[in-house]
């Protein structure tokens, strides 16, 4: 970046000396100035010195001002250039902003003039190089565990950044595989708890039954095989973070309990008749439609907007542009030193077929994709006959079972053959009065997303389905 605080530096290309006096004493109270009579006195002054700004005459003994222009805008870091003409046609004022000038001056011009135009020149460079460098801070292709550099992933590392640092409870929504885990794992890593425990809970793969000792811990003899007392998740957080994953299946008798531990601090063991407090940061997240929980009854709406503090959703691959490459070959990368092969990148066709296939199972797709590629092959690069079927075609090979298959095949599709000897039942006549279920389906959600002007979540909000579900849909349509 240019130091503006000491004086800038400006090149004076001007043939006529009487000229270059008069611009000269200009600006040699506010800037450096060094002058260059000719066109290839002044290249090769910004060939061995460094300018801020270059002001040029059109006419030169040996080229014209364009000319330096021309050679100055082919530069990696092309300096602001101000043109001067005393014939100021429309025709040389357009040619030379075409070219890349930053502004022109008709002469004869007055010192204010003159001050003026330079003094905004560097104030917009000096603004454009503060911009690019707080761009540059901030555009990361990883954070923690997270990988990608697109811009929605951009968001998700600014919104962790400036969450992270607060006690606020943090909602994490998205679809399976996604990361959800990775960005509570970097909310606790980035707050101020960072040296505390972080505790992670999967509501979903534990038993309904088992989920509040799982939660809550038990003391000896609460119930049938408590053969001793045990620390539940929550006291074992206690100072650090607690991260409540796939909150949406947890059973309604339980949230309530939840809830009253969020208000309160406090929480009683199963059969325990004491409380214990603990100073616990909740997360949770949820590969389901929150709203679209509680609008079923599935889910309080108390403890909805409990929780409900700083939303943060986590993008599908599909949405993230490049990253499924970036992630991709960083996965590649490891797991080719893990199983002791020797890829070392993706073939151009590959890279195409990774970044056009739009992985409904999203980072942990992608992940099962590499792992297999590896571990059944080896060699240099990965090829396309590497890739499973379903990511090689698309998606539209994916093994669908007898049911589904049935129900995506029109009435004609349908296989008539007698089965054990019996005849067939016949569908009814092509009359139009009875069509397949996921026909119907289609027609439906397609006239509410026309009708909400191509908005997928508005139109699943009306159809009180959630986003994911139609975006799911749309995949499997598109593979029929």
């Amino acid at each position: 970046m240019p130091d503006y605080q000491s004086s800038p530096r400006v090149l004076l290309v001007e043939d006529s000396a009487s000229n270059a006096l008069v611009y000269r004493s200009y600006l040699e109270a506010d800037y450096s100035v060094v002058t260059a009579g000719t066109g290839s006195e002044a290249l090769e002054k910004l060939a061995s010195q460094r300018f801020d700004l270059v002001l040029t005459d059109v006419r030169l003994p040996d080229m014209t001002g364009l000319d330096i222009l021309d050679e100055i805008q082919r530069t990696e870091d092309p300096l602001p250039v101000v043109v001067m003409t005393a014939h100021g046609s429309v025709d040389v004022v357009v040619d030379s902003m075409q070219r890349g000038a930053s502004d022109f001056l008709s002469k004869p011009f007055e010192k204010a003039r003159l001050l003026v135009t330079l003094e905004n020149i560097l104030k917009k460079e000096q603004l454009k190089e503060i911009v690019t460098e707080y761009e540059k801070s901030f555009q990361r292709d990883a954070f923690h565990e997270m990988v990608g550099a697109s811009l929605p992933m951009q968001n998700v590392y600014r919104i962790i950044e400036s969450a992270s640092k607060s006690n606020a409870t943090v909602f994490i929504t998205g679809e399976s595989g996604t990361g959800k885990e990775l960005c509570a794992s970097a909310l606790h890593a980035e707050s101020l708890r960072r040296d505390k425990p972080f505790i992670a809970l999967n509501c979903a793969a534990i038993p309904k039954d088992l989920l509040e000792s799982e939660i809550f811990g038990h003391v000896k003899g609460a119930f049938t095989g408590a053969t001793g007392s045990r620390e539940g998740a929550a006291a074992r957080a206690s100072g650090g973070t607690l991260f409540l994953d796939e909150i949406g299946e947890m059973p309604m008798d339980l949230q309530s309990k939840l809830l009253r531990f969020i208000q309160s601090g406090t929480f009683q063991p199963v059969g325990a008749n004491r409380e214990v407090k603990v100073d616990v940061r909740f997360i949770c997240a949820t590969n389901r439609d929150p709203l679209e929980e509680v609008r079923a009854g599935r889910f309080r709406e108390d403890l909805y907007y409990r929780l409900h503090v700083i939303p943060l959703e986590m993008p599908p691959l599909r949405q993230r542009g490049n990253d499924s490459l970036l992630i991709g070959e960083r996965m590649l990368k490891q797991c080719t030193v893990e199983e002791n092969k020797r890829f070392r990148g993706f073939s151009e066709e590959v890279k195409r077929i990774l970044l056009d296939y739009s992985w409904p199972g999203n980072v942990r797709e992608l992940g099962n994709v590499i792992r297999n590629i590896v571990v059944l092959n080896d060699g240099e690069l990965v090829r396309p006959d590497m890739l499973p079927d379903s990511v090689r075609s698309g998606g539209r090979a994916v093994a669908k079972s007898s049911h589904a298959y049935a129900m995506e095949r029109t009435p004609s599709q349908i296989d008539r053959q007698p089965l054990n000897g019996a005849v067939a039942p016949q569908p009814p006549e092509a009359n139009g009065d009875i069509r397949p279920l996921w026909v119907e389906e289609k027609e439906i959600i397609e006239r509410a997303i026309d009708r909400c002007g191509g908005n997928v979540p508005r139109a699943a909000a009306f159809l009180e389905i959630s986003a994911s579900t139609i975006y799911r849909k749309k995949q499997q349509w598109e593979a029929v």
